[in-house]
């Protein structure tokens, strides 16, 4: 199996300070839908891995956090994409959580779910910690310079053989060439 793990906010739609909290807030980032779909069709599995401490700070619930998700999904299917698992985190920042990215266990159940090593599977994010959680289990991050992803180039300290790419699409035509 061919697999792609995505961050969400950032890297296929565009990211908020104040959060993601609603349906009307989820915007595609253009291409990105088209570049999932574009994956499917190469045969990735595509699942995403994201933190939604939007949850844990009470800002959105459960609800709004599947409708956001239904949009997406919606949206995607309309340009023959799929989305086949989306693995979430609701802990904020101060819960030191082992499943909040930087840390692994978001990536450490996606390997188990599809029973399989994580070892160069591409990992693309948009902030540091989704690429040290990726380097964590040793799959492969990938920086898209969309969402926070030009800040964190210009902080640096990314994890050794960190790949940057300009966006998603860019990100799909590389692993799909």
């Amino acid at each position: 199996m061919k697999l792609v793990i995505l961050d969400r906010d950032g890297v296929i739609n565009v990211d908020s300070v104040q959060f993601i909290k609603s349906p009307d807030e989820w915007k595609p980032i253009p291409g990105s839908l088209e570049a999932i779909a574009r994956l499917n069709q190469a045969g990735y599995t595509v699942v995403v891995a994201t933190n939604q401490s939007g949850i844990g700070r009470g800002l959105f619930d459960m609800a709004t956090l599947n409708t956001i998700n239904a949009k997406m999904h919606k949206a995607l299917a309309q340009v023959g994409g799929r989305i086949e698992a989306i693995f979430y985190c609701p802990d904020t920042a101060e819960s030191a959580s082992d499943y909040r990215k930087p840390a692994p266990g978001m990536f450490l159940d996606i390997g188990e779910r599809f029973a399989m090593p994580l070892e160069g599977v591409p990992a693309v994010g948009d902030s540091l910690r989704d690429l040290q959680a990726a380097a964590a289990v040793r799959a492969r991050p990938l920086l898209v310079l969309t969402g926070k992803g030009q800040k964190t180039l210009e902080s640096g300290g990314l994890p050794e053989g960190t790949q940057v790419y300009p966006d998603l699409a860019a990100v799909a035509e590389a692993l799909v060439a």
